[in-house]
């Protein structure tokens, strides 16, 4: 049975987007908890973002190889959250505050995913993004047959995703989610209503066209 795809929409800075992004039908979204990032927000700016959330979606934090109190303040802050470390973090520590986690992947040939996979394979899902300097989501599309054909773990696809390419991404890579942040902005931390809603449309049509293929 085809599966719907999952949408994630992150770097969420205001209320207002939190609002677009929920009545587009994002089933998370994200909030960067990493200084050097322009969308950056605080735990306790966080936590006033993710109490505007509905009960069934979900809050994302984003960390890069934050300190062990670090990850702990916002859990505090965002109780409900679900961590994503864009690090150099090891499985240890992604795995230390005991809660579900995604594990960003850097995508580039030589990368043996399916080892990373295994090493990881206590995450929730890998995200995959392309592999660019500096830590954080990258804006970048990747060469997606990089992609093994199987992978024991969920896939979040990333990286330069839009309203114009992520029915193509959806229909020949078959993630489990997708992760927009930069392909739905006005300018950087401020999301665009119409394009969010554009974004969460062009996912449906490509799991309607699939489940049309396999009909």
């Amino acid at each position: 049975m085809q599966q719907r795809t999952r949408i994630k929409i992150c770097g969420l800075t205001r209320e207002a987007d939190v609002a677009a992004a929920v009545a587009a039908g994002a089933d998370a979204v994200g909030f960067v908890r990493y200084a050097r990032s322009p969308r950056h927000v605080s735990a306790t700016r966080a936590g006033e973002l993710a109490r505007a959330l509905p009960p069934f979606v979900t809050p994302v934090c984003l960390f890069v190889n934050a300190r062990t109190d670090e990850v702990a303040r916002t859990l505090d802050q965002v109780p409900r959250a679900v961590l994503q470390f864009h690090g150099d973090e090891t499985p240890a520590r992604c795995e230390a505050a005991g809660r579900s986690y995604v594990r960003a992947v850097r995508m580039r040939k030589g990368l043996a995913l399916l080892d990373f996979a295994h090493a990881y394979a206590s995450a929730s899902a890998l995200l995959l993004d392309a592999d660019v300097q500096g830590y954080g989501g990258s804006g970048k599309v990747f060469d997606w047959s990089l992609i093994p054909p199987s992978v024991p773990v969920p896939l979040v696809l990333s990286g330069g995703l839009n309203p114009a390419n992520v029915i193509d991404g959806v229909m020949r890579v078959r993630p489990w989610a997708v992760d927009v942040s930069s392909g739905v902005e006005a300018s950087k931390g401020v999301k665009d209503a119409t394009l969010m809603r554009r974004f969460c449309d062009a996912v449906r049509e490509a799991d309607a066209r699939i489940a049309d293929a396999i009909h």
